[in-house]
């Protein structure tokens, strides 16, 4: 028997709530494919909302839109919204779309054929996606956890995936922290030995000591007050997504994923797919002690001061996920 595939029902608009602004860096992202997976299947439609993504480029711009009022709502790291409430602004995540980073450590072959543990990093290059970014903190979890410094490896920022590829193919770092579907591609190459994966739920916890929340949609704690209904809305389009994604196939992701996501490499780019489907939150709910473990990596690399300043029931809301939970049966 064949492989029984999801079927999208038939979208039936809601009358008009209203217009939602929506921000995002990099929407190509596998961590935020639960929103192009909304907007493509007309999910917000069906709930009577007009969800207009503008896709910003530049690290930081999608957040500065937000915090200036020029958009509604943002798909970002969770991570933010506890930084930002530190700082005394309230912008909780509505609903969760990642469950774990989809952040992957490897090391190269040629480079580091004898390695055994993280210890072997000492002195060696790492590509990152960026400095400050969850591929470098996963890296200096993974040295903390070794009881090694952060600093006793070379961050090496490389934001373009290819260049990323290249440097590792040709020996110029030595180990790399990245996302899909780089990892998976270098994978297929033979190259490179899988250090520890976020990809899954176990890695995760292997890492992290428990669930790390990753993409999410947020928006002002003002905003969600004065209308309830949109916010309502788009929790229920991102919650139909993410049930829709737990049984999809490739034939379904070809069908609905945009042609310039496959950067030319369709049977790569449901590889990659196939890695990351665990990652992805299966009904948008904020797991109970994943705020608290954000928080923890937080103070341990970045800010000290998160877990006095930071009131972590401000940070999400988990009443909009519920309902649409019930609704979808999630």
């Amino acid at each position: 028997m064949g492989q029984i595939r999801p079927v999208a029902p038939p979208v039936v608009p809601r009358a008009p709530i209203g217009r939602v602004q929506l921000a995002v860096e990099n929407k190509s992202a596998f961590c935020y494919l639960p929103l192009t997976i909304a907007e493509r299947l007309g999910y917000f439609a069906a709930e009577g909302l007009d969800v207009q993504v503008r896709d910003l480029s530049e690290p930081g711009q999608a957040l500065q839109a937000l915090l200036s009022g020029s958009v509604q709502a943002l798909s970002g790291p969770y991570s933010l919204a506890i930084r930002l409430q530190a700082r005394g602004q309230v912008f909780p995540s509505i609903v969760l779309q990642g469950r774990a980073p989809q952040v992957v450590m490897g090391v190269s072959r040629k480079t580091m054929g004898a390695f055994r543990d993280v210890r072997d990093l000492r002195d060696r290059k790492v590509a990152v996606t960026a400095l400050g970014s969850a591929s470098q903190r996963l890296t200096q979890m993974l040295l903390a956890n070794a009881r090694m410094g952060s600093d006793v490896v070379q961050y090496v920022p490389m934001g373009s995936p290819s260049a990323a590829v290249a440097a590792f193919r040709n020996g110029q770092v030595d180990a790399i922290c990245y996302t899909d579907p780089v990892i998976t591609q270098l994978e297929q190459d033979g190259g490179l030995r899988v250090v520890a994966d976020t990809r899954t739920v176990r890695g995760n916890a292997e890492v992290f000591g428990g669930p790390m929340p990753a993409g999410c949609l947020s928006v002002s704690a003002e905003y969600l007050a004065s209308h309830p209904a949109e916010c309502q809305a788009m929790v229920n389009a991102m919650v139909h997504a993410l049930k829709w994604l737990q049984t999809a196939g490739p034939s379904d992701i070809n069908k609905t994923v945009p042609e310039s996501y496959f950067s030319g490499d369709r049977a790569l780019y449901l590889a990659a797919f196939s890695r990351a489907r665990e990652a992805w939150a299966p009904d948008g709910l904020m797991p109970e002690t994943g705020p608290q473990t954000v928080a923890r990596v937080l103070e341990r690399f970045e800010e000290p001061s998160v877990p006095k300043k930071v009131d972590l029931a401000q940070t999400y809301t988990n009443a909009l996920a519920q309902k649409a939970k019930a609704r979808f049966r999630a």
